[in-house]
């Protein structure tokens, strides 16, 4: 194992170490446990297993990249009010690394994906030893976290521990419904069509668990940058697979996308942009699309289309 990933799992250990110190001191019955939560991936699986029992403040809202993201002042602040905090994990909020650190030491700081067994995590060559954080993308593999969100909640809330039990086992039938959609829209794209080309390399564990070949114009983070090479090798694949759609993400600027489409142009390929996608974060407050369940609903239904397969045009639960 490299040197940073060992690095990387003592900060983990940190984390997870403070964050038991007062696993076992109940929140006031009377009042919902106070939770904060970085992303909407994870602050929605918190509130479908907490229910009216928690409270939850989301740190990143829709359109915002994480890989980028800095806590600020008020940020902190947030975070030092919650009574627990659940972060993805896996590096993915990376620049957050040190507040989390010091929020540890004085209340119950959780990665989300911290039990998520190896075996199940991707680790892309060019990713510098670290895993793939993008774990959402498979349902199946995200509906892991939900064990970890309701130990933690019943330790801290024991009086309501039940109910989060209840409501964490139907949400996961729900999410197996939910991969299971995936399955079968995904496998209906003719096979020589399966190719999936995006903004960045977020849809890797996507593509594993619904048997897509997938192709990022940019790395892992979208911090690293596009190169005319890579964009090069892109459109020679376009046109030699005759690729009928690219997608975009809602998180990341288009440009590259757009060059894409204007390469495979110039070589008498015409590609279209199948529609945006929701990689990092998901869509408004609100609405379906904000949710976890409508998130990959959409980028399923999508794709499935976009690519050549069946899918209903409302998405799994007509909601789209």
């Amino acid at each position: 194992m490299p040197t940073n990933k060992w690095i990387y799992l003592s900060l983990l250990l940190l984390v997870g170490c403070s964050g038991t110190e007062k696993a076992n001191e109940p929140s006031d019955a009377d009042n919902p446990l106070s939770v904060v939560a970085t992303v909407g991936m994870v602050a929605d699986l918190v509130k479908q297993v907490g229910g009216d029992r928690i409270q939850v403040t989301q740190i990143m809202g829709s359109g915002v990249d994480p890989h980028l993201y800095k806590a600020n002042r008020d940020d902190v602040q947030t975070i030092m009010s919650g009574d627990v905090v659940f972060y993805s994990g896996l590096m993915l909020e990376g620049k957050m690394a040190d507040t989390l650190i010091k929020v540890a030491r004085k209340k119950p700081v959780i990665a989300v994906t911290e039990r998520v067994d190896e075996t199940n995590l991707l680790e892309p060559d060019d990713f510098a030893g670290h895993f793939d954080p993008h774990l959402w993308m498979d349902v199946a593999a995200w509906s892991n976290c939900v064990d970890v969100i309701t130990e933690v909640l019943a330790e801290q809330s024991p009086q309501h521990a039940e109910l989060f039990r209840a409501n964490a086992t139907a949400y996961k039938a729900d999410l197996e419904a939910l991969h299971q959609y995936g399955i079968d829209s995904i496998g209906s794209i003719p096979e020589e069509s399966r190719i999936l080309i995006t903004s960045h390399d977020a849809f890797n564990y996507f593509g594993r668990a619904y048997g897509l070949a997938v192709q990022g114009v940019q790395g892992l983070s979208t911090e690293s940058e596009a190169g005319l090479q890579r964009i090069n090798e892109l459109v020679d694949l376009l046109v030699e697979k005759k690729i009928s759609a690219v997608f975009v993400e809602s998180s990341v600027p288009s440009k590259n996308i757009e060059a894409l489409v204007e390469g495979a142009r110039s070589q008498g390929h015409d590609v279209i942009v199948g529609g945006e996608l929701f990689s990092d974060a998901m869509g408004e407050p609100g609405t379906y699309r904000g949710s976890y369940v409508g998130m990959l609903d959409h980028n399923i239904t999508l794709v499935a289309r976009g690519l050549g397969g069946q899918a209903p045009e409302k998405g799994m639960q007509g909601k789209l």
